[in-house]
């Protein structure tokens, strides 16, 4: 019997910056035949009508209206974390191809970078100092208040961590009484109660600089602002003048906007503030487990089986 071929698959390239992994390739090449997109853009009339899938990872390859109008028979993108806001949902379902993504296999992890990020800014670990001066204390995180802005996944995975008092803006009642949480009904209730303010929410319209100058004034002058969702959910002017003017504490930045900042940027010159460069889900087994992911998803799509962690616009 002659054997089948795998199907073709399109990625951004091997290793890199913003390339899949060398030691996921021999994983992926048991499933799908591999192409770049340089390798794509050279052969297009030869590969666009075999490639039925695209694996996005770090963002790329990007899943525009002239890639999509060149695959004729595209039938899933598969995107590495929980966000797709970088997918024009509307569009990609317009020329009836199906979105699928990996929110469960980055939870974890980038909840992890959450405490992190707060045990670090509370200890000011990273500040540069040449001696160790009377007021160079931090804070101690046991049995501060953590108000945490967006209850999915990753924000149910912070909760788990067992803090004395946690206040959400967004109500999950199981998950509150889980957890021994107090909702706020009100994000202004939340951001004054709260000793570390954590954003984990998606970037919508609705999200869009959701912390500006009046939220960021509605917190203790003594609170850290935490970001492990999109850079764009904070005013990061506004954020820069109260971290100047002591309007808060200190911040712990993971995402930005853009990534990464210039670097001449006003936020990284402040001793006050934490930025990493888009870590949350940067651990092996995560990312091994998206890409597990990715490829089961593909396989459902391409087989007419329901799509493990289907995307709907």
């Amino acid at each position: 019997m002659e054997e089948q071929e795998l199907p073709y698959v399109l990625i951004n390239t091997i290793g890199g910056a913003r390339g899949v992994f060398e030691d996921h390739i021999e994983f992926l090449k048991k499933h799908f035949n591999l192409i770049t997109m340089k390798q794509f853009l050279e052969n297009k009339n030869h590969l666009r009508e075999k490639i039925k899938a695209i694996y996005i990872w770090w963002f790329k390859p990007a899943a525009n209206q002239e890639l999509l109008h060149s695959l004729p028979n595209l039938k899933v993108i598969a995107s590495a974390g929980a966000g797709v806001d970088h997918l024009d949902l509307k569009l990609i379902s317009s020329f009836g191809v199906e979105v699928t993504n990996t929110p469960f296999a980055v939870s974890d992890a980038t909840a992890d970078l959450g405490m992190a990020l707060m045990l670090a800014s509370a200890r000011r670990l990273v500040e540069d100092i040449e001696y160790f001066p009377a007021n160079w204390l931090g804070d101690e995180v046991t049995g501060a208040t953590l108000g945490i802005i967006g209850m999915g996944t990753i924000g149910y995975m912070v909760a788990k961590r067992k803090w004395s008092l946690i206040l959400f803006s967004h109500r999950k009642k199981e998950e509150e009484q889980a957890v021994g949480a107090i909702y706020c009904k009100k994000i202004e209730d939340l951001l004054q109660q709260s000793d570390f303010v954590m954003l984990v929410v998606k970037l919508t319209p609705q999200t869009h600089k959701l912390i500006g100058k009046k939220e960021l004034e509605l917190m203790k002058s003594t609170a850290t602002l935490i970001n492990i969702s999109r850079g764009p959910v904070v005013d990061q002017d506004a954020l820069g003048e109260a971290l100047q003017n002591g309007v808060i504490k200190a911040a712990a930045l993971d995402v930005t906007h853009p990534e990464p900042l210039p670097r001449h940027h006003p936020l990284l010159k402040l001793k006050n503030i934490i930025i990493t460069p888009h870590l949350g889900s940067s651990t092996t087994s995560s990312c091994h487990l998206m890409m597990k992911n990715m490829v089961e998803s593909i396989l459902a799509a391409l087989s007419g089986l329901p799509i493990p962690n289907k995307v709907t616009p």
